[in-house]
């Protein structure tokens, strides 16, 4: 059947191990160094602490008359929320934050997960993701590549006042740091010069939203980096390169995975990836009265995913939180230590 040899495919792909093996090589996650020999269940701690979305079911029919689940199609859109979630997360909590099930969290982790509920109103909710890809050439319930969903992340973030983030997303594996610097720094585009894409937004949206006065400082910076690692299968000339991405304290990890198949992919063992996968499908949770969100589904207990390097498609995402301009300037000095190969190329 058509799902058993799904099933068939995502076993062959991922390589899933339930126990990480004896090793004395460093794991790596999101810029953390964990040893597996020193403390295993530190590694698993913050690996269960970042926000895990799957598909969901019986949620509200997206644009009124839509799919009420997204099972199928919405992985990538899934993995492009994990992303934005972790840059949410050290903004406002830290890198360092756990989550620990049944234990008092803060108002601003709350916060964080009713971003992404699955609600029309919920600012990088599946809704709105969805119908944010119509202006990206996306029909709802069509698969998303990770340059399209960090487009749409671009777009969303642009009304969203509470994170008063700065979304570049590079183009052509070039990042302009004069133009992240501005960006950055300068204060929100006037309604007369954004007026074309906010009368978009507001259909999108169903509400506009003006994030009014001016920028005090420097505005946290979400990087999404698109990259091509090959043309039809990764080059391995390109793997150190791409694990170095992952020791980088900035790293909030990498979109990717197969054609149809993403993944969030948040570090490395040795030359294994290890991400969390999108593809169970639970149902839909909603806030409490409160505006608390029970939040055990959003959170992955088990032991992660791998998957080895070079079964990855070449298509790739890479992402980094910068919130301070230190972060960012030390950042550019860690990418121009990057090289591709012997041959002294830069990733990007």
């Amino acid at each position: 059947s058509v799902l058993s040899r799904y099933e068939n495919q995502i076993t062959i792909l991922s390589d899933y191990l339930e126990e990480f093996p004896e090793t004395d090589e460093p794991v790596w996650i999101l810029g953390r160094q964990h040893h597996l020999n020193a403390d295993k269940s530190k590694l698993l701690l913050d690996i269960s602490a970042r926000l895990w979305f799957t598909y969901r079911r019986k949620f509200s029919p997206i644009g009124g008359t839509g799919p009420s689940s997204d099972a199928g199609w919405g992985c990538m859109l899934r993995c492009g929320q994990m992303m934005l979630a972790q840059a949410l997360i050290c903004r406002h909590l830290g890198r360092d934050w756990q989550w620990e099930k049944h234990k008092k969290q803060p108002e601003e982790y709350h916060r964080i997960l009713r971003c992404f509920l699955d609600r029309k109103d919920c600012c990088y909710s599946i809704h709105q993701m969805a119908q944010m890809g119509v202006g990206e050439g996306k029909s709802i319930g069509e698969w998303f590549g990770p340059n399209t969903v960090a487009q749409v992340l671009k777009k969303l973030a642009l009304f969203d006042e509470w994170n008063s983030l700065a979304v570049y997303v590079s183009m052509d594996n070039t990042v302009v740091i004069e133009d992240i610097k501005k960006m950055c720094w300068s204060p929100p585009q006037s309604s007369s010069t954004s007026h074309s894409s906010a009368h978009w937004h507001r259909s999108a949206l169903g509400r506009s939203k003006n994030t009014g006065g001016l920028c005090t400082g420097w505005k946290p910076l979400l990087l999404i980096i698109p990259l091509r690692l090959g043309i039809n299968h990764i080059n391995p000339v390109y793997i150190d390169a791409f694990k170095e991405c992952f020791k980088m304290p900035q790293s909030l990890g990498a979109l990717g995975g197969k054609p149809n198949n993403a993944y969030y992919f948040i570090g490395f063992l040795g030359n294994e990836l290890i991400y969390l996968d999108p593809h169970t499908t639970q149902s839909f949770v909603d806030s409490e009265e409160n505006g608390t969100v029970d939040d055990e589904s959003f959170h992955c207990q088990e032991a992660p995913h791998r998957m080895k390097i070079m079964n990855l498609d070449p298509s790739v995402a890479l992402g980094f939180f910068c919130k301070e301009e230190c972060d960012f300037d030390n950042w550019c000095s860690l990418v121009q230590k990057v090289r591709v190969g012997t041959w002294h190329l830069n990733l990007f």
